[in-house]
């Protein structure tokens, strides 16, 4: 069913939705340290970053996924509500979207098209929930997928079924997914049965880069250029 025509599309978010920033996780952590504990705040942030180093590197070579809460114990590190607010304080600048999104979305959404999001991700629904929220975007979901709540990560096969199940799909040759990732998104939606496109803006760090590449269906520079996409595989389609 490679030419059937597409009835939903699958976000990732970060790099995707979500503008690509690179940030300095050590600085990150420091800041979230010096409110936990000043006085070992360097200590404290150096088990942070190579927990957090730990899960991703799992994420990559077992497709296994992960929760803040589990960063925190492999580090030994008591999270605080002063310490949790820091840290979603110094992560908010990074969660801005790209400045199309919330018009591509509601553009395909008009199309009749069923939106959703799958994210590799530590952080909880809520977290991403309050910035969906912020956004404007919340309200054009039909469903989403966080991988802090699932046993799998992106590339595996689960992953991508239980967001194609979230949007109320049954069949992958339905489904388009939509990331910045070739190993994790392009791959991996490749792998179920979905077709896959790219989109190009992220720096990839060097130990989240996958095994192997998948060769995308189409590459975008815009996701304002996907919905002309979608019209012409489903009119091809018809």
């Amino acid at each position: 069913m490679k030419n059937a025509k597409i009835e939903a599309i699958l976000f990732d978010w970060g790099g995707t939705l979500a503008t690509w920033h690179d940030i300095d996780l050590h600085e990150t952590w420091r800041a979230v340290a010096a409110v936990l504990d000043e006085a070992r705040a360097d200590e404290l942030a150096g088990r942070l970053v190579a927990a957090e180093g730990t899960i991703w590197r799992r994420s990559r070579d077992e497709h296994r996924s992960s929760t803040l809460e589990e960063v925190c114990s492999l580090a030994e590190v008591v999270m605080s509500p002063a310490g949790l607010a820091e840290y979603e304080r110094r992560w908010d600048p990074h969660t801005e979207l790209e400045p199309d999104a919330v018009e591509t979305l509601r553009t395909l959404r008009d199309r009749g098209l069923k939106i959703g999001v799958l994210s590799n991700t530590i952080w909880p629904r809520r977290r991403h929930e309050e910035i969906f929220v912020r956004d404007g975007v919340h309200e054009l979901l039909d469903g989403a997928v966080y991988t802090s709540e699932i046993p799998h990560t992106k590339p595996h096969p689960e992953a991508f079924l239980a967001a194609m199940r979230a949007v109320g799909v049954t069949e992958p040759s339905l489904c388009l997914f939509v990331g910045d990732r070739l190993f994790d998104d392009v791959w991996g939606a490749q792998n179920v049965g979905m077709r896959a496109v790219h989109l190009p803006h992220s720096a990839i760090p060097v130990e989240q880069v996958g095994h192997t590449e998948g060769t995308p269906d189409a590459t975008i520079q815009r996701l304002s250029e996907l919905p002309a996409l979608v019209d012409r595989w489903n009119g091809a389609a018809a």
